[in-house]
């Protein structure tokens, strides 16, 4: 809604000082309560059925009753409002519920700054700092428990039935648990759905990553209504596949290229690294599999004296490797890395590195939903060359990709 200019002329026209505009106590302080009382007043009346003075009231059997005082926590620091009662006490206002100090404008902060990995005294001291707003630690977790019925309904929602590709890999967080601090995996579900839009199905926490585990989260993703995923692309744990085409039959199963690339450079010296990265790029860059089998094998020709593990470890794993290669270039760019993962993944470690290690795994749950909240914000634009991707996908998966 645009504020008319006269208005905010009207309104500024007895601002002798600029500097009371925002300071504590200012014109925007004061304005902040004004127009809460005033819109307090009309929730009143709507809830009377007649205006204050009004002659529709005689007669009504309810009638104001006077006001309650109240202190509110605002952005704007601390607003002194007065609550209108009625006579009945059957009033209860929407803007500032029964029992509530804060202004749901308050609530949105400090879940923004909780999303950026802020600590609970971080923001107090920020809110404090920015706005003379006191609040005290357990206010602010009390701010964030209360999204956790949301997180719960966020975690079950159904599923679309199709997903072209989909993403599964893991980052480890440090939790405290009873007295000592323990890393953790969280298991992220990040699909690509029938748009091109990605979009992350789910969070899980245990105690490590593994095969046995990952199972569970796919059953659990099929039961939320996943029907078939056409490429499931992964990094290089053991028994991976064997847990996705258990539940998952029909789908195949790429290696992240990254993960492979960045496990290889660790038997490489460094002042080796950009070389033998280059090399490999001529692997996973060739037009067609054999031209990448040749590379490799010209590959090992440079290096094998040097780092044998290489190039073995690439020859261990090419039927996973090598399953983009079937594809056209649109949809090898979105399957042979992994990095639209990789992407989130970055921006919950930055997130995560602020905080050291969390108090418990719902502490992490509300961390990492508040983040991925504020990351998939601008997930605005499908993936580059969609549409010439969904109509291979269509074709080289007859049958398995619906159609209009």
């Amino acid at each position: 809604m645009a504020i008319p200019k006269e208005l905010l002329d009207q309104l500024l026209q007895h601002c002798d000082d600029p500097q009371d505009l925002l300071a504590q106590g200012g014109f925007l302080h004061q304005l902040t309560g004004r127009l809460v009382e005033r819109a307090l007043g009309g929730e009143m009346s709507d809830h009377l059925g007649y205006d204050k003075h009004a002659a529709d009231g005689k007669g009504s059997g309810n009638s104001r009753n006077g006001h309650t005082a109240k202190t509110l926590k605002s952005e704007h620091g601390d607003v002194r409002v007065h609550i209108p009662r009625d006579r009945n006490g059957a009033f209860e206002p929407v803007l500032v519920p029964k029992h509530e100090r804060r202004l749901p404008a308050l609530d949105d902060k400090i879940l923004a700054l909780y999303a950026r990995g802020m600590t609970t005294r971080d923001i107090q001291g920020h809110l404090e700092e920015l706005y003379h707003t006191a609040i005290s630690p357990t206010l602010v977790s009390n701010v964030t428990a209360a999204i956790l019925d949301e997180v719960t309904a966020w975690q079950n929602r159904p599923l679309d039935a199709v997903y072209p590709v989909l993403y599964l890999d893991a980052l480890f967080v440090k939790v405290r648990h009873e007295g000592r601090v323990q890393s953790k995996a969280v298991y992220l579900a990040l699909g690509i759905n029938l748009d091109g839009e990605k979009e992350l199905l789910g969070l899980w926490i245990a105690e490590t990553e593994g095969a046995r585990f990952w199972l569970g989260v796919l059953t659990e993703l099929k039961n939320r209504g996943v029907e078939d995923v056409l490429i499931c692309c992964v990094d290089g744990l053991t028994g991976f596949e064997e847990a996705i085409q258990t539940v998952f039959p029909p789908t195949l199963v790429q290696l992240c290229i990254v993960h492979m690339v960045r496990n290889s450079l660790r038997f490489v010296n460094w002042g080796d690294r950009k070389a033998v990265a280059a090399n490999l790029r001529a692997v996973y860059r060739a037009p067609t599999e054999a031209a990448g089998r040749a590379a490799l094998a010209e590959f090992g020709q440079t290096w094998d004296a040097r780092y044998p593990m290489v190039r073995a470890a690439w020859e261990r794993h090419w039927d996973a490797l090598a399953v983009f290669f079937a594809f056209p270039a649109e949809i090898r760019r979105v399957i042979y890395t992994t990095n639209a993962i990789e992407s989130l993944n970055r921006g919950l470690r930055k997130v995560l590195k602020t905080r050291g290690s969390l108090p418990s795994d719902e502490s992490v749950t509300k961390l990492l939903y508040l983040a991925v909240t504020r990351l998939s914000a601008t997930w605005t634009r499908p993936i580059k060359n969609w549409p010439a991707a969904l109509n291979h996908f269509a074709i080289a998966f007859e049958g398995r990709v619906p159609l209009p």
